[in-house]
This record gives structure tokens, sequence and C-alpha cells, in this order.
């Protein structure tokens, strides 16, 4: 792959999704969020720097393997798509980014006393690149499915989800999206390779069994274009994750209507098969929660409905 032509059009994606949505103060779902530079929408809280503090604790850098203690460093594979998860502030080449995934990944790689070598990939490649070796961890808002615990080892830090969105003064479905048979007939716009994709892909045969028109599914590998596609009128509805739904849709500018969360996922670090780090970045993880530091970064990024009380390896898909 080549990283240089996948980062700059990753960094490209950022930046038109966050055009619209340029000078904007807005709150919504209990996170409040203020006007940056060049159109970047951050918490008001984003001077905040929960990660600055957090030291190295010799008892979970024990956990790691003796490889990775000597070298001192992880490669990661880190989806930069949008906030409150993960996006380019300044929308630019060359410039750190943030969110939420982000300043969980550097404060569990401060307690485990490494340095991560980020390296941007598109979401749908991450997880097979795993398996290669050519990453050491994956980051991205990976949900944890049946499916995906096949070949993949997890190690949680978010419950976040599936949710769905409309243009604003949409009333077609209503507030919320309960059923995939409401999206009968409608063109639903969605990522590559994720789980929202596998979920509509799975269920489509439901319009047919209640005699109603298919819905028919838009894949894009950059979130910018899927925001995009809505705003056009190109798509109906966007199936995304709730976070980030909810993000979007408290910035005026986007012209977009959250319609509720319809499935819970656990979210975690992805790792291949049998990686031996888990115990590490579950200890990590499970240190930030205990000594506070987990809890102002999603005050930060204003995710606190999607905290969970404890890391867990490998937990199983939730059935609601």
């Amino acid at each position: 792959m080549n990283l240089s032509g996948t980062r700059a059009r990753l960094r490209l994606a950022a930046l038109v999704a966050l055009l619209p949505l340029t000078a904007l103060t807005a709150c919504g779902s209990g996170a409040t969020y203020g006007t940056t530079a060049a159109g970047a929408q951050a918490p008001r809280t984003s001077t905040d720097d929960p990660v600055a503090a957090v030291r190295k604790v010799d008892s979970v850098a024990a956990l790691l393997p003796d490889d990775v203690r000597t070298s001192g460093r992880l490669r990661v594979g880190s989806a930069i798509a949008a906030p409150p998860g993960a996006y380019y502030p300044q929308g630019a080449s060359g410039t750190k980014p943030a969110g939420q995934d982000i300043d969980i990944a550097d404060a569990v790689a401060k307690v485990l006393g490494v340095e991560l070598e980020r390296q941007d990939a598109s979401f749908e490649t991450i997880l097979p690149a795993l398996g290669s070796g050519k990453y050491d961890v994956g980051t991205g808002n990976f949900g944890v499915t049946t499916e995906r615990l096949k070949t993949i080892d997890f190690v949680t830090y978010i419950n976040d989800g599936q949710g769905f969105a409309v243009r604003k003064g949409n009333t077609s479905l209503g507030k919320k999206v309960s059923e995939l048979t409401q999206l009968c007939g409608l063109t639903i716009g969605t990522g590559a390779g994720t789980t929202f994709e596998k979920t509509l892909a799975a269920q489509k045969g439901r319009c047919a069994e209640t005699g109603k028109e298919p819905y028919d599914v838009k894949v894009f590998s950059e979130n910018g274009a899927t925001v995009t596609a809505l705003q056009q009128g190109r798509v109906d509805v966007v199936m995304s994750t709730i976070n980030g739904l909810r993000h979007q849709a408290a910035q005026p500018a986007s012209r977009t209507e959250f319609l509720g969360e319809f499935h819970r996922l656990d979210v975690g670090f992805a790792f291949r098969k049998g990686s031996p780090l888990t115990r590490a970045f579950q200890g990590a993880v499970n240190e930030l929660i205990k000594n506070g530091t987990y809890d102002r970064i999603l005050r930060k990024w204003g995710t606190t409905a999607s905290a969970i009380e404890t890391s867990r390896i490998n937990p199983p898909e939730h059935t609601q």
C-alpha cells in the first residue's frame, strides 16, 4: 500500500468532513463543543491535556513481551476519520491527529513506557494487516463482533455502537430507527469494511419478507464522502458510530439529525489472534480508569456515555 498516498487521501477526507462545520458553538447529548481555528470542531475543554501527567507503571509494563520492552516501540495502524474519535484538527498534512482514540492510545503507551509509531491507514485495511504482521495494534473504533473474534483479539476501552442520521428536517423515519425494515426503499450510506456494512448486507432480505422494496446501500471509503452524500441528497440516511453521529448533529452547519442508538458494541484495540500484547493493554486501560485519566479523556471529548467500568479481553458481542 502507498502510505503517503493513503495519508493524503485520509487527510483530505477529514478536511472535507470538517469544512461544513466551520466556526460553530453547539451542545448536544451532554457534550459541549467550541470553535477552533481552520474549521476544526473540538470540545471547549480541548485545552485540557489528561495525557500529560500519565507516567509509566512498572507493574503493568512488565506484562509486555520482552522484545517490546527492549525496543520500546509499537507499530499502530490508525484510521483517522472524524471527531470525536480521531481526526486532524487543522485538516492538513503534517498536523498531529487528535480525538478520544488518540488520547487513550497515547495514555496507554505512557503507562507501558513505549512509543507509538502511528501510521495512517484506511479502516478496511487495518484488521487484515494485523494478521500479516504489518502492525502490532490497530485503532479506528473497531467494534467487537462474533465474526471478528474469530481472527482478531480485542482489548476494550469504550462502548459505542451503531446509529443512524438523516438530513435536518427529514421526518420520514420519525425520531428513531429501531428496525431495519424502516429503511426499506431508501438509500443508505455507510463506511467500507465496517460492522454497519455487514449488518445492512446481512439483513437486506427482511424487506422482501415484509413485501417491501429493498433498501440500497452505498459504501464509502472516507467519512467526508459519506457526509457530503447525505448533505447533497445522494443518500437518504447514514449508518455510522453513535458518538460520531451525535457529534456531527451537534454542529448546526452539518444539517444532520441523529436518530438514536440502534445497536451497542464494545470497542477495542485490535490485535492479531494470539497476540502477547493484550494483557498489557488491558492492564494499562484499567490503570487509566483507576487513576481518573480515562474519565478526564472522555469528558474532554464529550463521550462519557460510552464509558466502561473495566477493560476486557475478547468479550462476547452484545446481543442488544
